[in-house]
């Protein structure tokens, strides 16, 4: 056993290095920020994970993370997300792609998808991804979000939270302090999506770059959550 966790390690190392050298393909990245469109239609089709109108009237941000959490050994995260943010003109961006990832060495059996929404309700925290990450829960507070069955309690102090975190989990409460993920820019990835040199910064809050058609629906979505 003492001679295969080191080998292990470097196999895990070795993947790494491939995925950061690995050119992206625009239509895999179109499928991802698809995909995460796809969860916000999900999570807001049920009332037991809907985010209430509440909370999109005080939204700046948006990130919608998809990661596959796999267990023998080492619990590797493995994912990606995108982010949305609220221009100061009121439109919404272009969906920006991140990376979502993170190692926990714990022994953990199984595998499953792991699909979270990120509402950031100030307009200061996704500005927080200009340094290259993002540690939702450490570089910004974060809670669990009140969600519409919460509707007849008091949640203004919650919607004070510079985050509000959407698991599809049962059991947290609104308002419980959540540790989350840690999402980072995936600049190379926009530059092949968008077939530019800008950097995340230009392309949430500059005009320079029109969306493409496949993509134009997710931003008419978040718009008419939060117009």
């Amino acid at each position: 056993m003492k001679k295969i966790l080191p080998l292990l390690f470097l196999a895990l190392a070795g993947a790494g290095v491939g995925v950061a050298q690995a050119t992206p393909d625009r239509a895999n990245l179109i499928s991802e920020v698809q995909s995460c469109y796809a969860i916000l239609q999900e999570f807001m089709s049920s009332p037991t994970t809907a985010i209430p109108p509440e909370v999109w009237q005080k939204a700046q941000g948006i990130i919608v993370v998809n990661q596959f959490k796999a267990g023998f050994i080492f619990g590797i995260k493995g994912g990606y997300g995108v982010l949305l943010v609220k221009k100061p003109g009121g439109h919404w961006s272009l969906p920006i792609l991140l990376t979502a990832n993170e190692a926990s060495f714990g022994i953990q059996a199984g595998a499953k998808s792991v699909e979270t929404v990120y509402i950031m309700t100030d307009s200061q925290t996704p500005k927080l991804l200009f340094n290259h990450r993002f540690n939702i829960g450490v570089d910004a507070k974060a809670v669990a979000g009140p969600k519409a069955a919460d509707a007849e309690n008091d949640n203004r102090p919650i919607l004070a939270t510079p985050v509000l975190v959407y698991f599809k989990e049962a059991g947290l409460y609104a308002g419980a302090t959540v540790k989350a993920a840690e999402v980072g820019r995936n600049d190379e990835a926009n530059y092949t999506l968008y077939n530019t040199t800008f950097t995340l910064p230009e392309l949430v809050y500059s005009d320079w770059v029109q969306p493409p058609a496949e993509l134009q629906p997710f931003i008419n979505y978040v718009q008419h959550l939060s117009p």
